[in-house]
């Protein structure tokens, strides 16, 4: 099996294709990764800037180079002795292009006689393919003809027989109907990714789609040319068991990771023949690890008198209501139709059992605990569905991989996913830095016996899963909630800093108030125009003031005023605050670096977070990269120099090269896991373990109590007997009882390698 060292994250997108990944092979390489790991890759889209909109996967994306780009971008990679990490998406295809995707327009023309109408997941009770793609019911009067093509402004469709009558008549005879995006939330008659009508989900669970949606990706693998498989959202497979096995089959040798968002405490089902997830169960770990409790009481008082709800439960539950009741209409309605129960009964059973999901899915029938589990708080919350209730899980557990059990399970992740990521997370911002993908708001950190435990259970569990800090979907940088979480160590100042700020120049609307100012002391400095779009983006994911299909052009505009009003009427005092702050938020970035580099996993490095980086959520995260400055940094750590700890990030440029290199070319100090623990008055402040025999790792965590103490004093670390040498410094230490004063004097961290 070809198990990377590490990998390094490359976004590609027309302006940074095949060629241009190719042309940073080498700066990879010298950097010490061990794989360049690259986003989608086959047709898209036209347009697209991420790839996951896949219309063709039989080729690879002319708009990145094509067939002969990629091969030239394999034939680097190979050159350099590097892996090549392929990301692919089993789920869904784009059908926003009819045309560009030749499946869905051949399914438009031909209706249910199309060749590839078991391809897409469509409920045939209708007779025509609903199309949501009208601004309102009216519109279809504006439909035309052209070309012998039926157009709606700028969306094409296919017309099936003559061209005979109006616009309107050729429509109303054709295998699809043109509707409004209301009515297709409710009535929608094909699966869609989440809430978006333009992914259409695929079958893969059928060999045949199997075969034909990976027959570039796996020939790539057969040659030689890729060595890993990223597998985007394995939750809305039918049969993620029984694709992961396939999977596997046709790819024997390759590292594959998925992107399995888990719970914390849940575990990645023992029957998918995969080698971890995409690592944000580690994300979540590594950073909880640097939250202070104390902060917890503090901004949880704030939250509240800014008049934010502060039951997380409670904000969860609404936000996932509101998602099964006004987004996923449409999908509720397709499986309470499969419940032997009253209609309305039946629809607000299934609704309550998701929204009471703990996880994103169960696994039936491998794994019946989540849904036991999920079917009892929805009878516990709603009492008056006992009947409906009771169907559905004799339905359920009494034909684990029937239809009804197969589609809740496909869509309680769905849930999941809107309700919580892309809602909750909006609106409960007590402590935005907790608000990350596969993590928990409630849960404010946790102490180092923990993390040296779930470190431990990686090392002997899924020593090659993919761990990470920053991904492309991640809703703030590693550097940002570095940063963010100096505030749970100063939670009683900045409490009392945004109660003054809010009063002079506040939103009006808690939830992203409290994101605002967390933000802009977090990702400072940042310009006018990125804050604004992140928060228009967060107050209409949050759904609270206003709304993507709803927006409230007032509560906006005072969103795009905000930045200069603050800088008018307290931009001093936030300046000074966003410079208390750096020096310990820089202390925890290098900190959770060196802890995710070097921690059981392969680590991640997403593009160009080997400085620092402090970008949010997409599209802020996709950023080009500023590769030859990146260059000149290395060069200049290749000729010896040893940063200091400032703004340049040089510093961790410096741990991520000497880490990857260390892991690529001594991969044997990586094995195992031992916990180590600092003995005197300031030994809470450090995190060390053994990778190995022969290397050991310090970390700091809560920087500014550390400072506040008096900084290491008489703080020691026990090292194994012999001559130990800081990878970073190239200073010694002999071992024995090591002062953590001195070896922690030039950076926070240390890495330790004996002999």
């Amino acid at each position: 099996m070809t198990t990377p060292s590490s990998t390094y994250r490359l976004q590609l997108r027309p302006e940074f294709g095949f060629g241009d990944a190719r042309d940073v092979v080498d700066y990879l390489d010298a950097l010490g990764v061990g794989a360049v790991y690259v986003s989608p890759v086959l047709d898209a889209t036209p347009g697209s800037t991420h790839g996951y909109d896949v219309t063709d996967p039989r080729v690879a994306r002319p708009a990145l180079g094509g067939e002969e780009g990629r091969l030239a971008l394999a034939d680097a990679v190979r050159a350099a002795g590097l892996g090549l990490v392929v990301d692919i998406v089993p789920n869904h295809m784009s059908v926003e292009v009819p045309a560009a995707n030749p499946f869905w327009w051949d399914l438009l023309t031909k209706g249910r006689a199309s060749q590839f109408a078991h391809w897409f997941d469509v409920d045939w009770s209708r007779d025509r393919i609903l199309v949501p793609v009208l601004g309102s019911a009216d519109d279809v009067d504006e439909l035309t003809v052209e070309d012998d093509e039926l157009v709606y402004f700028d969306h094409r469709f296919p017309i099936t027989g003559d061209t005979d009558g109006t616009p309107q008549e050729i429509h109303d005879r054709q295998p699809y109907e043109l509707v409004d995006w209301r009515r297709g939330n409710t009535e929608l008659n094909y699966r869609r990714f989440f809430d978006i009508t333009t992914l259409a989900a695929v079958r893969v669970e059928q060999r045949d789609v199997f075969e034909m949606v990976h027959s570039a990706v796996l020939r790539w693998v057969a040659d030689g040319d890729v060595t890993g498989l990223r597998v985007d959202h394995p939750d809305g497979l039918a049969d993620p068991t029984g694709y992961m096995r396939w999977l596997r089959d046709a790819a024997p040798g390759a590292w594959i990771v998925v992107e399995k968002i888990l719970h914390p405490g849940e575990d990645l089902p023992e029957s998918w023949p995969v080698d971890g997830t995409t690592g944000y169960d580690a994300l979540g770990e590594i950073f909880g690890v640097l939250v202070d409790p104390a902060g917890e009481a503090p901004l949880t008082s704030l939250a509240a008198e800014l008049g934010q709800d502060t039951d997380y439960a409670a904000v969860e539950q609404d936000a996932r209501r509101l998602v099964t009741d006004e987004i996923l209409v449409a999908e509720v309605r397709r499986i309470a139709a499969l419940v032997d129960a009253e209609e309305a009964d039946a629809r607000a059973a299934v609704a309550e059992t998701m929204i009471a999901f703990d996880v994103y899915r169960s696994y039936l029938p491998d794994e019946a605990d989540h849904w036991r589990s999920s079917v009892a708080t929805a009878r516990e919350r709603r009492p008056d569905l006992a009947d409906a209730l009771d169907a559905l899980d004799r339905q359920v557990t009494g034909e684990p991989d029937g239809e009804l059990a197969t589609r809740i399970q496909q869509t309680s992740g769905m849930v999941v996913a809107k309700g919580t990521e892309d809602t909750t997370f909006y609106r409960y911002t007590r402590f935005a830095a907790l608000n990350e993908v596969g993590g928990s708001p409630d849960r404010f950190g946790i102490d180092v016996d923990e993390l040296h435990r779930l470190a431990a259970a990686r090392d002997g569990g899924s020593p090659a899963a993919m761990t990470t800090l920053t991904t492309h979907d991640t809703k703030r940088s590693e550097d940002v909630r570095a940063r963010m979480a100096v505030l749970s160590e100063v939670a009683d100042e900045f409490a009392g800093l945004v109660r003054t700020w809010s009063a002079r120049c506040g939103l009006g609307e808690p939830s992203l108030e409290l994101l605002a100012w967390q933000t802009l002391v977090g990702a400072a400095p940042i310009s006018d125009e990125r804050l604004v779009d992140y928060l228009l983006k967060a107050a209409r994911e949050s759904k609270i003031r206003t709304t993507w299909t709803e927006p409230d052009e007032e509560f906006e505009q005072r969103i795009r005023d905000w930045p200069a009003a603050v800088r008018a009427a307290v931009g001093d005092d936030v300046d000074a605050f966003v410079e208390r702050i750096t020096g310990p938020g820089w202390t925890n970035a290098l900190s959770q670096k060196m802890l995710q580099l070097t921690a059981p996993g392969v680590p991640d490095v997403y593009q160009g977070t080997e400085l620092w980086d402090f970008s949010l959520v997409d599209p802020d995260n996709r950023r080009p990269v500023d590769y030859a400055l990146r260059r000149t940094v290395l060069a200049r750590l290749d000729d010896g120099e040893v940063p200091a700890v400032d703004e340049t990030g040089a510093a961790k440029l410096l741990l991520v090269h000497r880490v990857l290199t260390l892991r690529r070319d001594r991969p044997e100090l990586f094995r195992g896991y031992r916990p180590m623990r600092a003995e005197g008055p300031a030994a809470d402040h450090a995190v060390a373990y053994g990778r190995g025999d022969d290397l050991v790792v310090v970390a700091t965590r809560l920087p500014v109590g550390l400072g506040e103490a008096g900084g290491w004093r008489d703080t020691t670390l026990d090292l194994p007997a012999g001559e130990w040498t800081d990878a970073l410094t190239g200073e010694t230490v002999d071992g024995s009882s090591a002062r953590l004063a001195s070896l922690l004097d030039r950076y926070p961290v240390a890495l330790l390698v004996r002999g």
